[in-house]
């Protein structure tokens, strides 16, 4: 993992996410530009390992990943916050992050990322489809590491009452509705994209600052 900045002065909050057709990585780049508007904040982005062969990808007409780098799990350890993005497959999250914390066998075994801030963010193909149940079911996964689960409750304020056009999201977790593929984050959405990063990673300074 390769900073801009020393690693033992800096804050350093990052976005980790697997995106399929895009609109995950879409909200990840909103919550690190939240997460880097907030003063001694240094925002990475990082997306988990592709678990499915180019051909079955191509006949799901997924379009070629984004640069953005591919992270090991173990690299988990060097962040002091997070922010873990996927989109839902039948209510919980993609097999693709799935597998990539099933790799954090040896992070947990040394409680490597015990105590650490790790909000969640996802995106489904429906108003129905697990905008809660996803962020609900991956809670699990940051229980078992010792990890603090940061939501954003109702801190968007007023565009968490939304009524009038669609939104996804909710108190868990920044969220957008894909439907069929076609549909892109909206602007609310992705304010609230930019919201969570920010304060998660408030949150991620003032127990950086408090150890």
């Amino acid at each position: 993992m390769s900073w801009g900045t020393d690693v033992n002065n800096a804050l350093i909050s990052i976005a980790w996410y697997y995106s399929m057709y895009g609109h995950v990585e879409k909200l990840a780049e909103e919550i690190k530009k939240g997460a880097a508007s907030v003063e001694g904040v240094e925002a990475k982005l990082w997306q988990v390992p592709e678990t499915l062969h180019e051909e079955v990808l191509g006949k799901m007409s997924a379009p070629p990943k984004s640069d953005v780098q591919i992270i090991t799990p173990d690299e988990l350890a060097e962040a002091d916050g997070f922010v873990f993005g996927f989109p839902t497959r039948f209510g919980m999250m993609a097999a693709q992050f799935k597998a990539f914390l099933d790799a954090t066998g040896g992070l947990w075994r040394t409680q490597k990322l015990a105590g650490k801030p790790a909000g969640i963010f996802y995106s489904t193909g429906s108003q129905g489809g697990g905008q809660e149940t996803t962020a609900l079911t991956a809670i699990t996964q940051l229980v078992h590491h010792g990890m603090i689960f940061v939501p954003i409750g109702y801190t968007f304020g007023a565009g968490m009452f939304e009524m009038e056009q669609v939104k996804g999201g909710s108190p868990y977790g920044a969220g957008t509705y894909a439907g069929d593929g076609s549909r892109q984050p909206s602007e609310l959405e992705l304010k609230q994209a930019f919201h969570q990063g920010k304060y998660l990673a408030t949150i991620t300074k003032k127990l950086k600052e408090a150890a």
